[in-house]
């Protein structure tokens, strides 16, 4: 972090705290778990609502770790955490386009969400000084792409083996949105000072915009736990998935300024310092990490629920779920350029054997 930005982030902790709480105002599927809370089975014909028609294929395997896939044209490239490798998949098969540098991979920290944007490819990765984004040049073109140097374009992230947050994708705005976990320090999501709880916007070099909530500031929204879950509907509504710890995980709309709680409340509060998310689950039947925003539905993978839920846009209190069980623990859930949706399983991630898949499974309107 370099001084001036360690200034502009002094400068601003007062008059952010003040301002962000100012602002807070079976192949096949089943009904949401009756410990999802609220819940209900959505009526047919929901104006806009997808689920998946029939049962997965497998577009690539043997993976160890993997967390992200971010497309470049048709071209899909995948990060692995443990690794620090982003591979390329071409068939049924992948090749290596590059390692990051500074790789610290520990717990749940390593290489994690990537994004592509103007032929540079972005990816949020554990460093032994923290959490990072970084950019590189994509370089060469499919079948043939390697990494340039890296460039940093967001640093002073706290890091620990739990709660990196991680994810990253750019927002109908241009803007690179960093959902950034409390890395086991509750109190940081609640510190305006630090990056730590919070969802940050920046442009893509990683400066400012001058319409965040506090000039100076990267921060979007703070009071989140770990949120790895980011996606816009056609409104340009921003949906964010978010484990909680012990009582509820949450599906939340973030607005710019805005507190979401943690670690104060877990759920719905019902305190009007903070915004209550539109749907919660108990985390036995979730923990909801990447997921899909698509013609009206929210289409979330879930790790140890096992599961892909869909919730309507037009309805967040409802919910749908499928393959439940069918292939352990989902990590990504990502649109293709076709128009189906890609799931990645996570069944290494916690040192289980075989190895983890990218699947891809077409979307009707119900």
């Amino acid at each position: 972090m370099t001084t001036a930005t360690r200034e502009r982030r002094a400068g601003a902790a007062a008059g952010l705290a003040l301002a962000l709480i100012a602002l807070a105002g079976c192949t096949g599927e089943r009904t949401a778990s009756p410990a999802a809370s609220p819940a209900s089975t959505p009526t047919a014909g929901t104006p806009g609502f997808v689920v998946p028609d029939g049962g997965p294929e497998v577009v690539a395997s043997g993976f160890t770790t993997p967390w992200s896939v971010a497309f470049v044209g048709d071209t899909a490239l995948v990060s692995q955490r443990d690794t620090g490798e982003i591979l390329e998949i071409m068939g049924d098969d992948t090749r290596v386009v590059g390692e990051v540098p500074d790789l610290a991979a520990r717990g749940e920290g390593g290489l994690l969400g990537i994004a592509h944007a103007d032929g540079m490819l972005y990816a949020y990765v554990t460093t032994p000084d923290g959490n990072r984004v970084s950019r590189f040049a994509l370089e060469g073109s499919a079948g043939s792409f390697a990494l340039g140097a890296a460039q940093t374009v967001v640093d002073g992230i706290p890091s620990a083996n739990t709660h990196n947050g991680g994810r990253l994708a750019f927002g109908p705005d241009g803007m690179l949105y960093v959902t950034a976990g409390d890395a086991g320090d509750p109190d940081a999501a609640q510190d305006p000072e630090s990056l730590g709880g919070k969802i940050l916007r920046v442009t893509p070099e990683g400066d400012v915009p001058a319409d965040n909530p506090l000039a100076g500031s990267p921060v979007w929204s703070m009071g989140h736990r770990n949120p790895q879950g980011l996606g816009w509907d056609a409104e340009g509504t921003l949906f964010s998935s978010e484990f909680g710890q012990n009582t509820w995980d949450e599906l939340n709309v973030i607005e710019p300024g805005a507190n979401y709680g943690w670690p104060e409340v877990e759920g719905t509060g019902g305190d009007d310092r903070f915004v209550d998310p539109v749907q919660q689950w108990a985390p036995v039947d979730a923990s909801p990490s990447g997921l899909a925003v698509v013609d009206g539905s929210v289409l979330i993978a879930n790790l140890r629920g096992q599961r892909l839920r869909v919730v309507p846009t037009a309805d967040p209190t409802s919910a749908r779920e499928f393959f439940v069980g069918e292939f352990g623990r989902l990590r990504d859930a990502v649109l293709a350029p076709d128009g189906s949706l890609w799931i990645v399983t996570s069944n290494t991630d916690r040192g289980g054997g075989g190895d983890d898949a990218v699947l891809r499974v077409p979307l009707t309107a119900e």
